[in-house]
C-alpha cells in the first residue's frame, strides 16, 4: 500500500502545482463553455454547426491521405470561411449578444421553468389536435399549426404573439376562426401548448411543390426544410388536411391517419398511461402523468 501511495506521489509531483485561482479558473471557463454549447443548441445554429463538424473531418480526412490539392484549396478558402461564419450566425450572434446586454441577465443563465414548460406532448394533444384540423376542414377554415420537435422554435415564435395556452380544440379553431385578429398565419406548439399565434413561417423555394397549392402549404414546407418541426395544414380552398415534414408534403385522408402520424412523431408510450416528447432545449427532462 505504501508503495502505491509512493508511485502516485511520483506522478503527481509531475502534475504543475494546483492553486485556488486556477480551480475558480476551471470552474469559470467549463460554465461558459456550457453556456455556449446550451447556446447553440437552442438556436438553428445547432443545425450550421453539424456541417461544420463535417467540413472539418473532411479537412482531416484530406490531411490524413495527403490530398496536397485539396488541403491547398481549403487552406485558401479558410479565411473566406471565417468571414461567412460571421455572416451566417450574425441573427444568433446579435441576439446572444442582445441577451447579455439585457438586465435579465440573471435569469438567462440562471433560469428555471415552471410546471407549464414541463409539461409534454400527450395523448390528449394528440386527439385535440386531430379533432381540431378536421373540424376546421369540414368547414374549409385555413389553419396552419407548427409543432416544435428537436429544433427550437423561438426566432418562429418572436415574429408572433404569445399565447401560452393548453391545446383544445376549441382554442385552436377559435384562433383561426376568420375575421379574428389571431387567425393570420401560423401557431406554434410546445408540448402541449400552444406558444404562439400569427407566426411568420419561410417560404419553400421547392419547384416541385404543385402550384395549385397556396401560400400556406409552401410555408408549412418551408418551415419543414429548416427545422425538424412537424406541420399541419389544412386548405381553405378544398378542406384538404397535409402535412409537411422534413420538406414533404403529405396528404391525410382521416382522422386516424393524423393521429398515427402525431404519435409516431411525438408520442411514445412508457409505463401505464405517461408520454414524453423529446425537446432540443437542454433541461431536465420530466414525466407527465396524465
Amino acid at each position: 500500500m505504501e508503495d502505491i501511495l509512493a508511485m502516485l506521489h511520483g506522478w503527481m509531483s509531475f502534475l504543475p502545482k494546483i492553486t485556488y485561482m486556477n480551480i475558480v479558473e476551471i470552474i469559470i471557463i467549463a460554465f461558459l463553455i456550457y453556456e455556449i454549447l446550451l447556446w447553440i443548441k437552442n438556436t438553428r445554429a445547432w443545425t450550421l454547426l453539424k456541417g461544420i463538424v463535417f467540413i472539418l473531418a473532411f479537412a482531416i480526412f484530406t490531411y490524413i491521405l495527403r490530398l496536397d490539392t485539396i488541403m491547398w484549396i481549403l487552406q485558401k478558402t479558410a479565411l473566406v470561411a471565417t468571414t461567412a461564419l460571421v455572416i451566417i450566425f450574425q441573427p444568433e450572434l446579435r441576439k446572444a449578444l442582445e441577451q447579455l446586454g439585457s438586465k435579465n441577465l440573471v435569469s438567462v443563465f440562471l433560469s428555471f421553468d415552471d410546471n407549464k414548460g414541463d409539461q409534454g406532448f400527450t395523448e390528449k394533444t394528440v386527439s385535440e389536435l386531430v379533432r381540431a384540423s378536421f373540424e376546421m376542414a369540414k368547414v374549409k377554415t385555413g389553419a396552419l399549426m407548427v409543432i416544435e420537435r428537436g429544433t427550437p422554435l423561438k426566432d418562429i415564435q418572436r415574429t408572433g404573439i404569445d399565447v401560452d395556452g393548453l391545446v383544445t380544440s376549441q382554442l385552436l379553431i377559435n384562433i383561426f376562426e376568420h375575421n379574428t385578429p389571431l387567425h393570420d398565419g401560423a401557431v406554434v406548439i410546445r408540448g402541449n401548448r400552444v406558444a404562439a399565434a400569427t407566426c411568420y413561417l419561410p417560404l419553400s423555394d421547392n419547384d416541385s411543390i404543385n402550384k395549385a397549392l397556396g401560400t400556406r402549404h409552401r410555408a408549412a414546407v418551408g418551415i419543414s426544410e429548416v427545422t425538424d418541426s412537424l406541420t399541419i395544414v389544412v386548405s381553405e380552398e378544398t378542406g384538404r388536411v397535409s402535412v409537411a415534414e422534413h420538406g414533404e408534403l403529405q396528404k391525410v385522408k382521416d382522422a386516424e391517419t393524423l393521429g398515427r402520424i402525431l404519435r409516431e412523431s411525438f408520442v411514445q408510450e412508457e409505463s401505464g398511461n405517461r408520454f414524453r416528447i423529446w425537446k432540443g432545449r437542454l433541461k431536465d427532462e420530466r414525466k407527465t402523468d396524465k
